[in-house]
């Protein structure tokens, strides 16, 4: 699969950033909305899951079939590591910062970019196959991926026992995949800012509707 467009269908990705009790991002701001909106667990967030699935395939990959002492070895592996980590710590942060959780969540999207380079040159440089989107490998990791919750475990018979070809393959579909969530998920991450603001917009806004509901004296 050459992957640009892999995972870009709609039914292979229903999470947006709803897990995190998100409201709809098209709605205006209610007066008593709270200063810190409740958050989910990002665990439960679907780009989250292929993040990690990526990091575990990556681990395994990276130890495997490249020489030790390759610099390429930790790269690959921080670059996996980034990626779902700072999802996470986006996440978190998404309690008193939208700006924070946007630039994190950036962040990991970038992570996951570089470390695509990483598979397709590996498969280049050694004049192996990268497959085509429409290819019934690329279609079958596809269908593998609309499965929830996302696990290695679902990956774990081909990593084990399919050659180094098919598992850069299979780790480029995912990261196609996460890649478009994470898109999906920093486009409401947007709205809502513009829409909601910031800590300090909320905490200005609470303030005010509190003196403009006091009794007056």
């Amino acid at each position: 699969m050459n992957g640009k467009n892999d995972g870009q269908k709609k039914n292979t990705n229903q999470e947006l950033h709803s897990s995190h009790g998100s409201t709809n991002p098209h709605s205006s701001p209610e007066p008593d909305r709270p200063i810190i909106p409740p958050r989910g667990d990002y665990q439960t967030l679907l780009s989250f899951q292929k993040a990690e699935v990526v990091y575990d395939i990556t681990f395994r990959f990276a130890h495997k079939y490249l020489s030790k002492g390759d610099r390429t070895v930790d790269q690959m592996i921080q670059s996996a590591r980034s990626g779902k980590q700072n999802i996470l710590e986006g996440s978190k942060a998404g309690t008193t910062s939208k700006e924070m959780e946007i630039k994190l969540t950036n962040v990991g999207r970038a992570s996951l970019e570089e470390l695509l380079r990483d598979y397709r040159d590996y498969l280049r440089v050694r004049d192996l196959s990268l497959w085509d989107k429409d290819s019934k490998e690329a279609r079958y990791v596809r269908n593998l991926g609309r499965k929830t919750p996302q696990t290695f475990e679902l990956y774990r018979e081909f990593v084990e026992t399919r050659p180094p070809e098919v598992i850069a393959n299979i780790a480029i579909c995912l990261i196609h995949q996460a890649n478009y969530l994470i898109d999906q998920q920093l486009k409401t991450l947007e709205q809502e800012f513009i829409e909601q603001g910031g800590l300090r917009e909320r905490m200005t806004r609470a303030r005010l509707n509190y003196r403009n509901q006091r009794p007056q004296r």
